[in-house]
């Protein structure tokens, strides 16, 4: 891929609420035209449950008194909460000649060589988009595409309380048991955390014009 001569823009937008930066993914993605540059988000959001588009409502448990979103990704029910991180990938994939299974890829295996540089063995699942570490689940992957363009993207827990999950079948499996890299002995930085992915996932897809940003142009 690479973004051969145009710049790749990396917001960090800190914790937000999670409608009001759903709404504005697909508000981006709707009015960019062909000559819109790329972009990435990093941010955290305050407590809340998504529902994917092939979600089934039976899968939230008891959601008490988080919110429990229906939204335009691909996947069932997660979780989001301060601590996790996540990367939202605002890419035109036909502009760029990247496939749907290579961008997932390029999530997973972000996270993957994120883990590995703290000795932590991650991996993906051919079944079960996400990475892994011991059979249990510590990033989930949803994507949507629109008008040839991606939006939505990772959820990376990286130091936070995971028992929200307790609350839903994750991702639509009972049981499933949730990891974070704090836990496992990694990083538990949140800034930390967000270079380093930010960085491998480019490094992927060899994106190497990439601009730095704090926060929205208003």
């Amino acid at each position: 891929m690479g973004n051969k001569g145009q710049t790749l823009i990396v917001r960090d937008l800190g914790l937000q609420a999670y409608m009001p930066i759903w709404h504005r993914m697909q508000e981006f993605t709707n009015t960019r035209t062909n000559d819109t540059p790329d972009e990435i988000w990093v941010t955290e959001h305050e407590s809340v449950f998504t529902q994917g588009q092939a979600g089934k409502q039976e899968h939230v448990l008891a959601p008490g008194d988080i919110p429990v979103v229906p939204v335009d990704r691909g996947g069932q029910v997660t979780y989001h909460g301060p601590g996790q991180l996540m990367m939202y990938i605002l890419i035109n994939i036909r502009r760029t000649k990247i496939g749907v299974r290579d961008l997932v890829s390029a999530l997973e295996s972000c996270i993957v060589r994120t883990l590995k540089s703290d000795g932590i063995n991650a991996y993906p699942k051919a079944d079960a988009p996400g990475v892994y570490v011991d059979e249990k689940k510590i990033c989930s992957v949803g994507l949507r595409i629109r008008k040839g363009c991606s939006f939505h993207g990772l959820a990376f827990n990286v130091d936070m309380d995971l028992s929200p999950f307790s609350r839903i079948n994750p991702c639509g499996y009972a049981g499933l048991e949730m990891t974070d890299s704090a836990k496992l002995g990694g990083n538990a930085s949140m800034q930390k955390a967000k270079k380093a992915v930010v960085a491998n996932f480019c490094q992927i897809l060899n994106i190497d014009l990439i601009e730095y940003k704090e926060g929205f142009d208003e």
